[in-house]
């Protein structure tokens, strides 16, 4: 008889950490990868000092013109001027935190580790909670200078057309602003279908000398070969929308949208981009992501308190520099 411990919903109780005989190599978290949240990849990161800021903007207009002018002999050359404006983050804090009791901890059996468990809970936690927050803002309808839903969805049995609608959205945002997308996000499902789309495996197929292309060989890396960009982020985060107590409701936090855009790999002073991630590493103790995990004692519960706090504003910056494909799939 194999015996398998799973963690229980809910606090658990001194009973729930101590089991006769447990197999001390086997426990089931249902952790999720890091690998599968796109919301600290999409925008680059700028690690910050203080809460709250302003950062310049240009106008990209006056850099595109074209004003050279011929000069005469012992004339003055043509002036040109450009404007500088401003717009400003603020980094909200989010903070959760999980009690371990002194009773818990003194009863628990190995492979049992609650302050490990409770650091790995809020962490993921932390991680739902900024994937959420980029999906709702950026991952919609009328945030980026274009959206719309293709004619044909994309898992249509005939007559899609991923690839010239990725292209003609890279053509809109290039023509548009001078900078062609090199990122493309899509969520789990969306990836599921371009991974089995004929005309995709037929571009690898006839490319590169690949025969008997099957689904497995489509890699995000070679969906960005077919779509001409740097990357293909995948969104494969789930949550559990159901409330405490409730039945869980897992799906998946990114919806049926493909978002095309430009996120500079470069940070820097006039450098264009979709937007940035402005992280607050000045709250005490804070990493470049701007997050923080503490441990400390409460006594009039007998219990250790871990907690976590991240701070930081996902902000768009050019929303000319995004394009939305929305609701691609039927």
């Amino acid at each position: 008889m194999v015996e398998i411990l799973i963690r229980k919903a809910g606090q658990p109780t001194p009973g729930d950490v101590h089991v006769d005989k447990p197999l001390t190599n086997i426990s089931i978290a249902y952790l999720q990868r890091a690998e599968s949240f796109v919301a600290s990849q999409v925008f680059p990161n700028i690690p910050v000092a203080k809460q709250s800021d302003k950062y310049f903007t240009f106008d990209r207009g006056m850099f595109f013109r074209d004003q050279m002018q011929k000069r005469a002999p012992s004339t003055e050359s043509q002036g040109i001027n450009y404007t500088v404006s401003s717009d400003s983050y603020f980094a909200d804090q989010w903070s959760l935190h999980h009690d371990v009791p002194d009773q818990r901890r003194a009863n628990a059996d190995a492979p049992l580790q609650p302050d490990r468990e409770a650091t790995e809970l809020l962490t993921h936690q932390a991680m739902i909670r900024k994937e959420k927050a980029w999906v709702d803002d950026f991952f919609t309808t009328s945030v980026w200078t274009t959206d719309l839903s293709p004619t044909t969805k994309w898992n249509a049995t005939s007559g899609s057309d991923p690839v010239g609608e990725v292209e003609t959205a890279k053509m809109t945002v290039g023509g548009s602003t001078g900078f062609e997308p090199n990122t493309i996000v899509i969520g789990r499902e969306v990836y599921g279908t371009l991974r089995n789309h004929a005309d995709i495996l037929d571009r690898i197929k006839y490319s590169g000398g690949l025969s008997n292309v099957t689904p497995a060989m489509v890699s995000p890396q070679l969906l960005a070969q077919v779509f001409e960009v740097d990357r293909v982020l995948i969104s494969r985060a789930v949550y559990n929308s159901a409330a405490e107590g409730a039945t869980n409701s897992v799906g998946y936090v990114a919806g049926d949208n493909c978002l095309v855009c430009y996120t500079t790999p470069s940070p820097g002073l006039m450098t264009p981009t979709a937007g940035y991630t402005f992280s607050w590493t000045g709250l005490l103790g804070a990493g470049a992501a701007g997050s923080r995990i503490r441990k400390f004692r409460m006594e009039n519960i007998a219990s250790d308190r871990v907690e976590i706090d991240s701070a930081w504003d996902q902000k768009k910056v050019a929303a000319d520099l995004g394009y939305m494909l929305n609701n691609v799939l039927a």
